[in-house]
């Protein structure tokens, strides 16, 4: 089935020629009313972003990703590898609310909040102008041959923008390993520190391929978002669109001609000036209708309503608006599909904080040694060998810790010392003897509940099994 003419455009993306060579994008430096506002957002993220890392509450850093240690900190709480089912579960009302998000009001995450998108337009873009120069200026150096004016502008460019992508993967690398660490990396001497070297040196040629080459293809071939919204859409998601209706009219779109009477020739508000195909930073044309490409970042609105006032006609031809807006002029309603992503999104976050309020400051586990089987004792004592972990998410050592069997009538004994101490956001470990009298056991195997105390007050109960002879079954 042939593809109809005027939807064409959608067997390929704006950033591939037809020859499925790269079409480089060169937009049109914004301005206007929604850039003037996303800049602020942009700049208030960026701080965020920058930041976050080294910003500590209660001694804790506030965002915390450490991968290789399964250490985690959100908003400056602490999670732990016991603590993964919590991160599971924030994580799905992360995708739940971004889909609620997609279903109201369109890809508006990406062109606002994305920091792929933030860094590209508020950062990288900026510089580019700034050497550069704007969209016309630079067109004209892309064309022109290697000159000395070229390369100077070039190597300014790649240099600092070299410079802000290794400053970029300090900032990630601090939110891997932790920014105390990453300091006192910083701080000593390189070569003590090779490995995590190399790793910054990757992460800045990643950051810098992907700002100085692959850019908005980020956007439109590795994200997944884009694609994923197409299943997310419908005629009633407010998204930037273009009012066809009034754009086009009976006649369609045309060129503005002077002292003309455009309501009376029949012709659209449409002048087919093609500002807001040239101030697009993906290069489409909004006026083909939603595309995979569009991150609604709003530059083609502030451009349009820029030559609407120039040509006296009313703003607004392209904005924010749903499909239904646009055809029938029909106002926002929240439908049933949105009120079950809202419950949905409800019913997790209430889960989240109710096990928040469960989760305790300290975890301990007690697991029998494998491979050793229990050992019979003088005076019909049982006894089995057990491996321990206590683990303090606290800021605060917990002092004075001893076990005590809480279920059975038993002794406890720990290796090393009966009594010991857990470090703040640490955790001690070691190996214990667990001991039952015969009359204790009522059958092969049984489960002990086990205390966890500093000095005489209980601040964690633990249960394992203890092993004995069948028998006494």
């Amino acid at each position: 089935m042939e593809t109809p003419e005027n939807e064409i455009f959608r067997d390929s993306i704006s950033t591939v020629t037809s020859e499925g060579k790269r079409s480089w994008v060169f937009p049109k430096k914004p301005s206007g009313k929604f850039y003037k506002y996303r800049s602020f957002v942009s700049y208030f993220l960026l701080v965020f972003l920058l930041s976050a890392p080294f910003i500590k509450i209660n001694g804790n850093q506030f965002l915390l990703f450490n991968v290789l240690e399964r250490r985690f900190n959100i908003f400056g709480f602490p999670f732990w590898p016991q603590d993964f089912h919590l991160l599971v579960v924030s994580m799905i009302i992360g995708v739940v609310f971004i889909i609620l998000f997609t279903v109201v009001f369109g890809r508006i995450f990406c062109g606002w909040i994305c920091p792929q998108t933030i860094f590209m337009e508020m950062v990288f873009r900026k510089i580019e102008y700034w050497i550069e120069g704007d969209r016309g200026k630079q067109l004209r150096l892309e064309k022109q041959a290697w000159n000395a004016e070229k390369i100077k502008k070039r190597l300014l460019k790649w240099s600092i923008f070299f410079l802000i992508s290794f400053g970029i993967a300090n900032v990630f690398l601090a939110y891997l390993i932790g920014s105390d660490t990453l300091i006192q990396y910083v701080t000593d001497n390189p070569l003590h520190h090779v490995s995590t070297l190399i790793s910054l040196l990757i992460f800045t040629g990643v950051f810098y391929f992907v700002f100085v080459w692959f850019r908005e293809q980020v956007c439109i071939i590795a994200c997944p978002y884009g694609r994923l919204q197409g299943v997310l859409l419908d005629n009633k998601t407010i998204n930037v669109a273009y009012d066809h209706v009034r754009g086009e009219k009976e006649k369609g779109r045309a060129r503005f001609k002077k002292n003309e009477d455009r309501a009376a020739s029949g012709k659209g508000d449409c002048i087919d000036c093609f500002q807001c195909v040239h101030v697009c930073p993906t290069g489409i044309d909004i006026r083909n209708g939603t595309q995979l490409e569009c991150v609604n970042c709003t530059a083609c609105i502030d451009e349009c309503d820029h030559m609407m006032e120039k040509v006296g006609l009313p703003t607004g031809l392209i904005r924010y608006a749903s499909e239904e807006n646009i055809r029938k002029k029909a106002p926002f309603k929240f439908t049933a599909r949105m009120k079950g992503y809202t419950a949905v999104l409800g019913i997790l976050i209430s889960v989240l904080i109710g096990m928040l309020f469960l989760r305790n400051d300290v975890e301990a586990t007690i697991l029998r040694l494998p491979g050793q089987l229990y050992q019979h004792k003088e005076g019909g004592i049982i006894s089995n060998i057990y491996t321990f972990k206590v683990i303090n998410k606290t800021i605060e050592e917990i002092d004075d810790v001893s076990f005590k069997i809480l279920s059975h009538k038993g002794s406890i004994e720990t290796v090393t010392h009966q009594n010991f101490s857990v470090p703040k956001q640490g955790l001690a470990e070691g190996t214990l003897f667990v001991e039952l009298h015969t009359s204790q056991m009522k059958k092969e195997r049984v489960t002990l509940t086990i205390g966890v105390y500093s000095g005489s007050k209980l601040i964690e109960t633990t249960s394992t099994n203890f092993l004995g002879p069948r028998s006494y079954r």
